[in-house]
């Protein structure tokens, strides 16, 4: 009897979901006529969480671009790696523009003043010339204990 009940049911399912691969949550766009609505899907709006809570993945994140800076290069796994590649090329972005506003920008994010203070007397002779790319991500064998994705982040 229940699998009967199942059986009726089912085409009733079936017409509230049109593609059992759906991935995204949907955005409603009303046009100015109310006949007709369009539906869009939001993909590729998100960003790696790193597997951490907000504000242990925002401390990791200063962490790793204040030793890239420092260092000009570090091995961390690969996700950290390309996470970590957004920060590092803004904060050298920040210090090719030079003004104050971008100093105290970059010394809210970055854990070291004194390093903070290099980088802007270093970063507009070394990257005048390049409009961005400023970091490169070079994968490496996998970690022995538990076979992560390693890589290296440099300074180009």
């Amino acid at each position: 009897m229940r699998v009967f009940a199942l059986l009726l049911l089912l085409p009733l399912a079936a017409g509230f979901v049109s593609n059992s691969n759906f991935v995204g949550r949907p955005v409603q766009v009303a046009n100015v006529d109310t006949s007709s609505s369009l539906q869009m899907i939001s993909h590729r709006k998100g960003f790696n969480k790193l597997g951490k809570p907000a504000d242990q993945r925002k401390a990791l994140l200063r962490a790793l671009t204040t030793e890239v800076i420092r260092h000009g290069r570090i091995k961390t796994t690969l996700v950290r790696a390309r996470a970590v590649r957004k920060h590092v090329d803004h904060m050298i972005q920040l210090g090719k523009r030079g003004d104050l506003h971008a100093r105290r920008q970059a010394m809210a994010w970055m854990y070291d003043k004194d390093l903070v203070h290099s980088l802007f007397e270093a970063a507009p002779d070394r990257y005048a010339d390049r409009q961005g790319g400023y970091t490169r991500v070079l994968r490496t064998v996998a970690r022995q204990g538990d076979n992560a994705k390693m890589a290296i982040i440099e300074l180009v």
